[in-house]
């Protein structure tokens, strides 16, 4: 049965989400169709582009992506800390990048002698769009929604361009989240459209591998446009960044997208065991998880202790998967 979008996304479990989004009939309307032979390969940097800028007004923060011929998948960190420390002003200034703005704001705003309690319904209108500048329902309408007009107008067509609202399961555990992103960022590889992640046109790991080949300096070494990894600290730490070693996480992708090949079995090299470790991570499961991660879980992604502390915070009994593989060791 479909749930509530805010059944589904609470922050007081996490504040990762992976979102994922088809293309309507599942057709190839961002790739190459096999059927016509037209080709829609540009539409793929419309969506990097767009989900770009939007994170750059949205208090959302891009942690992995791949864009494919029929979907994308987009692994997101909410930052609610940092929207509520925002002025009036600069949420003001952030929701007319993208919305028009309001004439009760406005007026609050050029008033310099303006008085919380005397402009009550610009204050209730600004605290709305605080909450929707942090909301991921918001920034997927955003992004979805643009695309779909930009693709229409190219084509000079009206209807739906995706199938439906967004996919989203919560991350409940730093597990979850490295599973997710590396099952992300191999997208294309499992696809066959690419060997190599750095082969892997539109995902974040091609473009953090290519940060660190042009890289002049070691403040250089990771995108801007995506979240950086910051190295290791506990899951909920407000700190910037990733909880992961940037070169521990590359070599995982590396050592996962060998090992789900089936010519190549491979061995867990030992500078991937201290992560391995450190996570608490099922080795035994975690090939076939990361494989087909979207099939394993529906709602949320974590341990069996994090999926039942999110149904209770989410206002159900449990959360359902569709096996009994484990990321973490029990």
């Amino acid at each position: 049965m479909t749930r509530a979008r805010d059944q589904q996304i609470c922050l007081d479990s996490t504040p990762y989400y992976h979102c994922i989004c088809r293309c309507v009939r599942r057709a190839y309307l961002c790739g190459e169709d096999r059927v016509t032979g037209a080709s829609f390969e540009h539409r793929k940097q419309w969506i990097v582009d767009k989900f770009t800028q939007l994170a750059q007004v949205f208090s959302v923060e891009v942690c992995a992506y791949a864009v494919m011929s029929n979907h994308y998948h987009l692994v997101l960190r909410v930052n609610q800390k940092q929207a509520e420390q925002w002025s009036y002003r600069e949420i003001n200034t952030r929701w007319k990048q993208l919305f028009a703005g309001h004439n009760v704001v406005e007026q609050y705003l050029s008033d310099p002698q303006a008085k919380d309690e005397n402009y009550p319904k610009s204050i209730e209108k600004l605290e709305d769009w605080r909450k929707r500048l942090f909301d991921i329902s918001w920034f997927m309408r955003c992004l979805n929604e643009h695309i779909a007009r930009q693709a229409n107008k190219e084509e000079q067509c009206k209807g739906r361009f995706w199938e439906g609202r967004f996919k989203s399961q919560a991350l409940l555990d730093e597990a979850a989240v490295l599973a997710c992103m590396a099952y992300v960022d191999l997208n294309p590889v499992r696809a066959q459209m690419a060997d190599t992640p750095e082969e892997s046109d539109f995902t974040s790991v091609q473009l953090r591998m290519q940060a660190l080949k042009t890289a002049k300096s070691e403040e250089n070494l990771q995108p801007s446009t995506v979240l950086p990894f910051s190295g290791y600290k506990a899951h909920g730490d407000p700190t910037p960044g990733l909880p992961f070693n940037l070169y521990e996480y590359l070599e995982l992708v590396d050592w996962t997208g060998r090992c789900v090949r089936a010519d190549k079995r491979g061995a867990i090299p030992a500078n991937i065991l201290p992560i391995m470790t450190r996570l608490n991570i099922n080795q035994k499961d975690w090939l076939s998880v990361v494989k087909d991660f979207n099939r394993h879980f529906i709602s949320a992604a974590g341990s069996n202790k994090h999926l039942q502390q999110h149904a209770s915070q989410t206002g159900r009994r449990w959360c359902a998967t569709h096996s009994k593989l484990q990321l973490c060791e029990s």
